[in-house]
């Protein structure tokens, strides 16, 4: 709220008033102004205007926040902030003092801190005293002497002089991997003079150290016709060059074709047989050849001889 002037018209000078603070407490009041509108503007606080109002120096921080604090609150009055400094300047000269602390702030330190202080440094020199004088008058001490035993010598082997004696040759190693060939049990008995083997046409083939079989001998003594002992797989029965393949004793038989399509694959039991279907590139499998005797229409043509067989060689006249 504006405050009764006089009869002042113009505006208070900087000049006037005992001091710069008393000039600008006229400009204020000359403008309405109280120190809480004055502080809003500046954010200066309250008690530093008074203070500057009153040049009271002591209550204010130091000499560069003063200055500043009277810059701003000549340029919120509207006056010229560098006039109000100058005249501040000219009564209150720099008196090169260093930084006060700010107001409120004691600047006494704590006098127990200068002690612990003290005391922490009397105990550190006083340790380091200790340690100094122990390493001064301690006697060297003598290192102990590591006995190294001697190394033992070792008697040289004297070197043979002259040719030496070499004894007979080793026989090479046997061949653990390759079985022994497989001998069907009882039928070199059941067939005289012929070591158990026999060719498709019912005559006993001698057999060489290569396995081949050679000149026929005498005639077997095998079932001259097909008769059924067991089950029957493969093709139904019918008339023509039918070729049946019939187990003397368990053993297994694979028929497939040369593109590798399985028709049959089984372990037989004795007894049973198999009657091979009428197609062209057929092939027999067997791990015991011997194991089966071959029909082809009904009759006997002997046993497999090789593990491998083509049916359409089988059924040949």
């Amino acid at each position: 709220m504006a405050l009764d002037t006089g009869r002042l018209t113009e505006i208070p000078s900087l000049a006037e008033g005992a001091h710069v603070g008393e000039a600008l407490q006229q400009i204020r009041l000359f403008r309405g102004l109280s120190l809480e509108d004055v502080a809003q503007t500046t954010r200066i606080r309250r008690v530093y205007l008074a203070a500057i109002e009153a040049l009271q120096l002591d209550a204010l921080p130091s000499r560069p926040f003063t200055i500043g604090y009277v810059r701003a609150y000549a340029q919120a009055l509207g006056v010229s902030p560098d006039t109000a400094l100058e005249r501040f300047r000219a009564e209150r000269p720099a008196a090169d003092e260093p930084l006060r602390a700010p107001v409120g702030v004691s600047r006494s330190a704590d006098p127990r801190i200068v002690m612990v202080i003290v005391g922490a440094c009397l105990v550190a020199g006083a340790i380091l005293a200790w340690n100094i004088v122990q390493r001064t008058t301690r006697a060297p001490e003598a290192k102990p002497k590591v006995a190294i035993a001697a190394r033992p010598t070792v008697a040289a082997t004297p070197q043979p002089s002259g040719p030496l004696a070499l004894g007979a040759p080793l026989p090479p190693p046997v061949e653990s991997t390759t079985p022994d060939p497989y001998e069907t049990p009882g039928l070199a008995n059941a067939v005289p003079g012929a070591n158990g083997l026999m060719t498709l046409d019912g005559r006993p083939a001698d057999v060489s150290a290569q396995g081949t079989a050679v000149a026929p001998a005498a005639d077997l003594r095998l079932a001259p016709e097909f008769v059924a002992d067991g089950a029957v797989y493969g093709a139904p029965e019918q008339p023509g060059a039918t070729v049946i393949l019939k187990a003397l004793k368990p053993a297994p038989l694979v028929v497939k074709s040369h593109a590798g399509a399985v028709y049959f694959a089984r372990q037989l039991a004795k007894g049973e047989a198999y009657r091979a279907p009428a197609l062209a590139g057929v092939l027999v499998e067997t791990a015991d050849p011997h194991a089966f005797q071959v029909f082809v229409a009904g009759h006997s043509r002997g046993v497999l001889v090789e593990t491998h067989s083509e049916l359409k060689a089988l059924g040949a006249n």
